[in-house]
């Protein structure tokens, strides 16, 4: 097998393939080194554990998704596009694989930890290169943006309604986009009454 990156994202598309398939607690470091062709020594040096390898594949996962949204030049346009991309992803088998990590994260408190690393991880959320694109940090909160989102997604999923185009343009024009008005303009009156005091 090749050394480096390509090891190693072999490594991790074997590991999400494994959760896929079996689940975190039938998932073995034995089948993912037998179906990335690597060896077990070879994960162990870069992964301490399980937990560690799902969360290193979890980000990874995240990472290549959030790169694969496309930069429109809009602000409604580009959080739409997001809003897309969250609806490609949460297709049943990934649904799947979430619940399951959850469910095994209250009963293995090494794994309940990898996640909440991953979770907190805040480069990781859909929305952190568009809003860093259109804001400064101190403008809006980031994570508020993606908590609401991600809260209004895993409503409308466990309702059973549709992660379909005009659920994505509701959460962006009745939600989001009234949500980063606010909070900018409430950030501008802050700076203007700190400039009248002076």
């Amino acid at each position: 097998m090749a050394r480096g990156k390509p090891r190693e994202d072999a490594i991790l598309s074997a590991a999400l393939a494994e959760l896929m398939a079996r689940g975190y607690e039938a998932m073995t470091i034995d089948d993912v080194a037998a179906r990335a062709h690597a060896s077990k020594a070879t994960i162990y040096r870069r992964w301490r554990n399980k937990a560690d390898l799902v969360k290193a594949t979890l980000d990874a996962l995240d990472a290549r998704d959030n790169a694969a949204i496309p930069e429109t030049g809009a602000l409604r346009s580009d959080l739409l596009a997001v809003m897309a991309a969250i609806r490609r992803k949460a297709t049943a088998p990934y649904m799947t694989m979430i619940q399951d990590l959850v469910l095994a994260s209250k009963r293995d408190a090494v794994l309940a930890e990898a996640l909440r690393g991953h979770i907190e991880n805040e480069e990781l959320s859909p929305f952190h290169e568009v809003l860093g694109r259109h804001f400064a940090k101190r403008e809006v909160d980031f994570d508020l943006v993606h908590d609401v989102a991600e809260a209004m997604v895993l409503r409308r999923l466990y309702t059973g309604g549709a992660l379909d185009a005009a659920f994505g343009m509701r959460v962006v024009d009745r939600l989001l986009l009234p949500l980063l008005n606010e909070k900018v303009n409430l950030v501008k009156g802050k700076s203007k009454r700190g400039r009248d005091r002076k």
